[in-house]
């Protein structure tokens, strides 16, 4: 991988919290979902009435709940516990090849790919499980790749207090892969690097040096 730059510029009825966004707009039944299904079927130039298909309507709406979880998961609740004792630890935590699953908000098709994460904590850690958590609250909405890094990092910036931060996301997306211009093994880089990690040269290198340290390859 490539030095990136220093920062970039940025089912069933059950109830489900609506986000802050979407406060005038009331959230449609899951029937209204279903029926939205059937008309793309159609508009597709299938039958959603062959047997085939006829439960396809529910599936979809079903994965949509997963597939856009991060709607109704609050990522800074995710990063309020953290632990003080740390026997004085004060060096880079890294949490490397996160796997990344997302979906682009101009084609609604997934980006698929791995984040990268870095803090220099001030006397405080966090559980990596949470860094992983917030990543998924972020990437499971409908994204563009350079506000999901920027997301990423004011999260943990904002609620942590490090001393740093650095993301790096790594993803292909098949809205260029699978339609449009057909570029296959195309993969796009995006960084966020704040405080320590934007200000020292010799910590952004430690920490790219890390990340691209790693064994194994990028799978889309």
């Amino acid at each position: 991988m490539t030095d990136p730059l220093p920062e970039t510029q940025a089912a069933a009825e059950d109830p489900v919290p609506v986000p802050a966004d979407l406060a005038g707009h009331p959230r449609p039944t899951q029937a209204e979902a279903e029926a939205a299904v059937r008309t793309l079927l159609l508009w597709a130039g299938d039958d959603p009435d062959r047997e085939g298909l006829l439960d396809t309507p529910k599936r979809v709406a079903k994965s949509y709940r997963e597939l856009f979880a991060g709607y109704s998961t609050d990522p800074v609740q995710l990063l309020q516990r953290s632990f003080e004792e740390v026997a004085g630890y004060d060096e880079m935590v890294v949490l490397r090849d996160i796997r990344l699953e997302s979906h682009c908000e101009h084609h609604m098709v997934p980006i698929i790919g791995r984040a990268h994460i870095g803090y220099l904590p001030r006397g405080r850690v966090i559980g990596i499980s949470k860094l992983a958590r917030v990543v998924d609250a972020f990437a499971k909405r409908l994204q563009i790749q350079e506000k999901l890094t920027a997301q990423i990092a004011n999260a943990i910036n904002d609620v942590l207090d490090p001393l740093g931060v650095a993301v790096v996301l790594e993803a292909a997306h098949q809205c260029m892969t699978t339609r449009g211009v057909h570029k296959h093994g195309v993969t796009m880089v995006t960084s966020t690097m704040l405080g320590a990690f934007r200000k020292d040269h010799a910590t952004r290198r430690e920490f790219l040096s890390i990340i691209n340290g790693r064994s194994g390859t990028f799978e889309g």
